[in-house]
């Protein structure tokens, strides 16, 4: 994923930028058909996002500089920590799990995600206008429910719109590639979710398999979505 990573900070600095502004440089700084890397690094001498890119020639370059804004400071720090000493975890087939969140919006509540350690098995359901309740068990169907792992049950509610979004924008090769998602449950109640995804490998020519097929190497790599969870009354 990175041809070269360096971190010298102290701590875990944050900061704030538009996230059109960054895709529309990003979108500059892509040439269709062509694995340029491009250097980010931070900061700059004004606190800024530094991007470049070279352009054939180690005496040109793209540069862009995005001005960043420090966050507002929050009680809630998305510092992730297991709920006990066996994390509370499940890996589903990624369409599966979009299936799965599309479907409970018909209720119109907020969705419960209850874990139940014996028999293995994890239960989304939806209260409002109606009832809907979902239940991935482990010993029915292994090919579905991946891996789990449970030492306690534990519940906690989560908003729709924001366990909707862990799914509704995600890129359609992971889909495609169906290779899995993980759900983990945290200290307090923090939802985390990972989704699988193929990065091509930088500087490496696409080979064809015995089928005919062309093949682009690559590594796996993720991306990680976190939910706070509803605040009891």
């Amino acid at each position: 994923l990175f041809a070269e990573y360096d971190y010298g900070a102290e701590g875990r600095p944050r900061f704030g930028l538009s996230l059109g502004l960054l895709v529309d440089c990003l979108n500059m700084f892509t040439v269709p058909g062509f694995a340029s890397p491009v250097e980010i690094r931070y900061p700059g001498p004004d606190m800024q996002l530094l991007l470049s890119r070279s352009v054939g020639s180690p005496d040109a370059c793209i540069h862009a500089e995005i001005r960043t804004r420090i966050p507002d400071t929050v009680a809630w720090d998305y510092h992730f920590e297991h709920a006990g000493n066996t994390p509370v975890t499940f890996t589903v087939k990624s369409a599966i799990l979009k299936e799965s969140i599309d479907d409970l919006e018909w209720p119109g509540s907020s969705i419960q995600i209850h874990f139940h350690p014996d028999p293995p098995s994890v239960i989304f359901k939806g209260e409002g206008h109606g009832d809907l309740e979902i239940e991935f068990s482990y010993y029915a169907n292994t090919d579905l429910l991946i891996a789990f792992q449970c030492d306690q049950e534990l519940s906690y509610r989560y908003k729709y719109k924001f366990l909707r979004a862990t799914t509704s924008n995600v890129p359609s090769s992971v889909l495609k590639e169906n290779r899995g998602s993980k759900v983990t449950i945290g200290r307090g109640g923090m939802l985390k979710i990972q989704h699988l995804v193929s990065v091509a490998r930088l500087g490496t020519q696409s080979y064809h398999n015995f089928a005919g097929g062309a093949q682009q190497p690559s590594r796996i790599a993720f991306i990680e979505f976190f939910v706070k969870p509803e605040e009891e009354d």
